[in-house]
This record gives structure tokens, C-alpha cells and sequence, in this order.
């Protein structure tokens, strides 16, 4: 089950409109519209814990392996980080449509290139960082 189906279920089970829990939220009607339609999903993990909060759910209820990537790409990386981590989900999920894989090796599959991402993003920060912008353990003014 998506972001999407697990939040217009939790609405619906509350007999709330997408007005209602706007307001309750604090977003307009039309974003109720799109993470229910699997347009667009939050772009952090406060975001998933203050929906979680007015559903009464556990917030990993709402997350997938897949968004939570997302998230924490958008968290760590910003908008060029979320849309290449969605990217990348995107393309394995059209290499996966022929069916041939079990849902474990789907699984598996994703779990490694996810760390293939995150390895990649630490090697090009400390390869591209210039050395003055670098974090280290020194005190730089001694």
C-alpha cells in the first residue's frame, strides 16, 4: 500500500472530507488531492510525524522502504537529492515490471542500490568539498 492509499484509507475510516483534514493539517485541499493520488507524498520526516499525529498512526505505518529513500535524500541532499533518489526508484520499478523477480529479490535489489546511492553521495562530498569546507575533528584556529 502507498503513502497515498494509506492516508485517503485513514481519512476515510474517520469519515473526514479532504477539507477537514487540511484544515487540520494546515495545507490547502489540493495537496490532500495529490498525496492521495500519488502525485506528490511529504518532503520530510516531520511532515510524515505531524500526519502520523493527527491519524493517530505510528509514522512507519506511513512510510514505505521507497519514500522513506526519498525523504532522507530530500533531508540530506534537498530538492536534487529527493528527485534523483525518485528517480532512481522510478527506474528500478520500470526494470521490475516484466515481473520476473520475487518480491524478496525486488526487495534486495532495491536495498543495494539505495546503499550504491548513499556510498556515492559520501564519496563525491569528500572528493568535490573543498578541504576549508570539510568537517574534521580539529579546531581550525589553532
Amino acid at each position: 500500500m502507498t503513502f497515498g492509499e494509506k492516508f485517503k484509507a485513514e481519512r476515510e475510516k474517520r469519515g473526514l472530507t479532504q477539507q477537514e483534514v487540511a484544515e487540520g493539517l494546515g495545507i490547502n485541499r489540493r495537496m490532500i488531492t495529490r498525496y492521495e493520488n500519488g502525485i506528490s507524498f511529504p518532503r520530510s520526516r516531520d511532515a510524515y510525524k505531524k500526519i502520523a499525529d493527527y491519524f493517530e498512526v505510528d509514522v512507519n505505518y506511513l512510510l514505505t522502504e521507497d519514500e522513506e529513500f526519498v525523504v532522507q535524500a530530500s533531508e540530506q541532499y534537498g530538492s536534487r537529492g529527493m528527485k534523483q533518489a525518485q528517480e532512481l526508484i522510478d527506474g528500478m520499478s520500470g526494470l521490475f515490471a516484466g515481473g520476473s523477480l520475487s518480491e524478496q529479490d525486488k526487495d534486495a535489489v532495491m536495498k543495494a542500490l539505495q546503499d550504491i546511492y548513499w556510498e556515492s553521495k559520501a564519496r563525491n562530498v569528500e572528493k568535490y568539498t573543498p578541504k576549508k569546507y570539510k568537517k574534521t575533528g580539529e579546531d581550525t584556529n589553532t
